[in-house]
C-alpha cells in the first residue's frame, strides 16, 4: 500500500479561504476508484511554520497513485490548488 501526503500553504490563509480549499479537497472523497481512503485536515496551531491543510490518501500501489495522479476529478483539483496556494510538499511512501 501507499500512502501520499501533501502539505498545503494558502495565499490567502483566511479561515474562510482555508475552509474552502479544504472543502474542495474533500469533494474527491469517492470518486476516484482507486483512493482506499482519504483525510483533510485544517492546522490548528496557525504558526508561521504549520501548512494550512493536509491532505492523505491512501492507495493499494504506485500504479494506482499514477491513476490518481492523471484522474480528471484530480485534475479539477489540481487547477484549484495552482490558483490558492503558495507553496505545497508532498511524501510518498510504501506501508
Amino acid at each position: 500500500m501507499i500512502k501520499h501526503i501533501v502539505f498545503f500553504k494558502l495565499k490567502d490563509r483566511s479561515p474562510e479561504s482555508v475552509a474552502h480549499t479544504a472543502s474542495v479537497l474533500r469533494s474527491m472523497n469517492g470518486k476516484i476508484k482507486e483512493v482506499l481512503s482519504l483525510e483533510v485536515g485544517i492546522d490548528m496551531i496557525r504558526s508561521e511554520r504549520s501548512f494550512d491543510i493536509s491532505l492523505t490518501a491512501v492507495l493499494e500501489n504506485l500504479e494506482d497513485l499514477q491513476a490518481y495522479q492523471v484522474h480528471p476529478v484530480h485534475q479539477e483539483i489540481v487547477q484549484h490548488i495552482n490558483e490558492v496556494k503558495d507553496v505545497s510538499f508532498a511524501v510518498d511512501y510504501e506501508i
